[in-house]
């Protein structure tokens, strides 16, 4: 059997962050991470581009917006969504990941899921350079890993 492993070089790769503002804090230090993994694994510091955008619910819009283009790689998404006394958490966290993945599917772009769900503050400062790592920097290798596939895909070769 012909084993296909993806890489996780990101030399090369044009990669778009989509980062909601709110919650500023959480998505500094979610941004920190993905860039660092990044250059880390080969990026060029010229080839990441930063799109702001107000909230979570905003980033499946923008992320569109960016894969319709067609000029970047992967994009990689990131924020948090922290649960407060009302239903409007259920609501936002629903929105932004029917439409990502709603995008993923319709798309050749790879997308990186990094919008963080909590109950609290601290289980997002905990996952966002705390004790729980940075998902930021895990979701930005798995978008490379997704376009080195489907690279690879694409040209019938290696990843």
């Amino acid at each position: 059997m012909k084993v296909v492993e993806p890489s996780i070089d990101a030399t090369g790769l044009r990669i778009a962050f989509v980062v909601s503002r709110f919650n500023h804090l959480i998505s500094v230090r979610l941004i920190d991470g993905a860039r660092d993994a990044l250059i880390e694994h080969g990026a060029n510091e010229d080839d990441l581009t930063l799109h702001w955008v107000a909230g979570a619910f905003e980033i499946p819009q923008m992320a569109r917006r960016l894969a319709d283009r067609g000029d970047h790689d992967a994009i990689v998404t990131l924020g948090s969504v922290i649960r407060g006394g009302t239903p409007h958490f259920d609501y936002v966290c629903e929105g932004v990941t029917d439409g990502l993945r709603e995008l993923m599917q319709k798309s050749d772009v790879p997308v990186g899921f990094g919008v963080l769900t909590t109950d609290t503050i601290d289980q997002a400062l905990a996952r966002a350079g705390g004790s729980d790592g940075n998902k930021g920097g895990e979701v930005a290798l798995a978008a490379v890993e997704q376009a080195r596939l489907m690279r690879s895909v694409a040209t019938g070769g290696t990843a």
